[in-house]
């Protein structure tokens, strides 16, 4: 089953968890100094916010699936509609290890498909090349597909 997914990048965290919370009457599933998610089943979203962007606002959007073959499903859509931007296995990002295929709508709004596989005690600092990680394709990312273990290389 899929799940809808938002990430905003927020300036002030505690701020917006409270709202967020208040909002959604429910504290955040995933609380860390620099980062909140609430998973939520109605509506069914992964909603999550960090304050980790380059500026505030909605960061990226996308669908959560809940299996590879749901994943692979979607990512041959997308390469079917030759939107293909970049495929990533294992990625470190959002403290969490997920299989990603990113594209970008014509506005360039990044929309993140993913199937998360564990969580990570880190946000996106991968311990194998101690290098940051993005949540988000760039706009002007090549169009064509690549790999990565790292978040958005």
């Amino acid at each position: 089953m899929k799940r809808f997914h938002v990430h905003v990048s927020v300036d002030d965290l505690d701020a917006n968890v409270r709202f967020y919370s208040a909002m959604f009457g429910a504290p955040p599933a995933v609380l860390k100094p620099d980062y909140a998610k609430w998973m939520l089943d109605d509506p069914r979203i992964n909603f999550a916010i960090s304050s980790r962007g380059v500026k505030a606002g909605v960061d990226h959007l996308g669908v959560q699936v809940d299996s590879e073959s749901e994943l692979t499903a979607l990512r041959e859509q997308a390469a079917a509609a030759k939107i293909a931007r970049l495929d990533q296995t294992s990625a470190e990002c959002c403290y969490a290890r997920s299989d990603k295929y990113w594209t970008a709508d014509p506005q360039g709004i990044p929309w993140e498909t993913f199937h998360t596989l564990e969580t990570i005690p880190i946000y996106g600092v991968t311990e194998r090349t101690d290098k940051l990680s993005c949540c988000a394709v760039s706009p002007a990312a090549d169009s064509q597909s690549e790999k990565s273990g790292a978040c958005c290389a």
